[in-house]
């Protein structure tokens, strides 16, 4: 039985390890975090609409489930030449195929410190819940909410969990009937974020941030965040209690001293079947991966899964000879269901087709609905969808 070592413990390294197993290769999934982590759902945490343990599947019940052997360790260092792959606590070698499936880095600005994001460290939503809580206690407050871009690749914005906690937080403020107590602000260092969803979807949500008066500060890149503030480069200042921001992602810091190919960007060339250039048993999907396109691509879950998919059937067409490989660019498109607490947006885009669909409360549940059925097919307990 050949051996495939997966590296990362999200989206794609989960996806990867589950399809493998069907193929019924030996695999190893190397994360130190004792659970995989719903990020799409992680925004209700700050606002007290889930609990923190429910946007986890415990990785342990993912590995009997499966049946695949997890690591619980950490990457530090991989070389494809002489087949290693260092972790904290050991080197692991024994592999037939490695699936580099780490995720992104982050970008760093000066004073990142004194924010908070949604899209960082899981235990982050726990903090911001507190912060939350204790500026409800407050009664009053400014809160700014944003992320920002990263010119070497439009791949590394993410934006969309940004939208959706700063629409859910005047949600809850609102519901408690002291939404008029708080100055809601959002920003970001381009003209037009959200852009790829389309220019029917921009005026949508233009109209939307008019309607919940939070105020806009677009086109300014950020100089620095203070702990009471936020300074641009023009020398505008931004007075905020608390900061939320997503850093665009960068290249995985591992990866930057690994012997992969790497774009400017730092994330690793890969052709359309997630085969690393030049070597013929080593794949990447997921953020770690550079992506081709149109301009408006984006890596979201949905896409690091197919990818993932992909991956498993492309390493069983190589073990086998054949030249049925997938590619993922075929698959590219923006999905999502974008929450507001009280609703959402079912916002989708590819080369055909461009929409957004306000779906009053039931979008809500909608999303909730998801989140169930993402933790309980991972975990075997209901089936899965074709395709998701």
């Amino acid at each position: 039985m050949k051996k495939v070592l997966v590296l990362g413990g999200g989206f794609a390294g989960v996806e990867t390890a589950i399809f493998l197993r069907k193929e019924n290769f030996e695999v190893s999934l190397v994360t130190d975090r004792e659970y995989m982590f719903i990020y799409p759902t992680s925004i209700w945490v700050p606002v007290r609409e889930t609990e923190f343990k429910d946007v986890c599947i415990p990785m342990a019940d993912l590995q009997q489930t499966h049946r695949f052997s997890w690591i619980k360790d950490e990457v530090v260092t991989i070389n494809t030449t002489e087949h290693r792959v260092v972790c904290k606590n050991q080197e692991l070698g024994d592999y037939d195929y490695l699936v580099i499936a780490l995720g992104a880095g982050k970008m760093r600005h000066p004073g990142i410190e004194h924010t908070f994001t949604i899209c960082g460290k899981p235990e982050g939503s726990l903090e911001m819940r507190d912060k939350i809580d204790a500026l409800i206690s407050k009664g009053s407050g400014k809160i700014a909410m944003g992320f920002g871009g990263n010119p070497k690749d439009s791949t590394g914005v993410r934006g969309g969990p940004a939208f959706e906690l700063i629409f859910n937080v005047h949600n809850t403020l609102k519901k408690k009937g002291i939404r008029e107590n708080y100055q809601l602000n959002f920003f970001a260092p381009m003209a037009k974020p959200g852009a790829r969803m389309g220019e029917s979807s921009m005026k949508m949500m233009d109209k939307l941030f008019n309607r919940l008066v939070i105020k806009k500060h677009f086109g300014k890149k950020i100089k620095t965040f203070c702990e009471d503030s936020i300074i641009f480069e023009d020398k505008s200042k931004l007075d905020s209690d608390f900061t939320m921001f997503i850093p665009a992602n960068a290249g995985h810091p591992v990866l930057q001293d690994s012997d992969l190919p790497l774009t400017d960007a730092g994330f690793v060339k890969i052709n359309d079947y997630c085969e690393v250039e030049g070597l013929d048993n080593v794949y990447v999907a997921g953020d770690a991966a550079h992506i081709e396109g149109p301009d408006w691509r984006a890596k979201q879950g949905h896409v690091a899964e197919v990818m993932a998919r992909n991956t498993a059937h492309n390493i069983l067409a190589n073990e086998n000879g054949v030249k049925d490989k997938k590619g993922y660019i075929e698959h590219l498109n923006i999905l999502c269901v974008m929450d507001s607490g009280d609703g959402a947006a079912f916002v989708y885009r590819d080369d055909k087709r461009n929409m957004m669909i306000p779906m009053p409360i039931v979008g809500h549940w909608l999303k909730k609905g998801w989140g169930w059925y993402c933790r309980n097919s991972k975990l075997g307990k209901i089936p899965r969808i074709p395709g998701m």
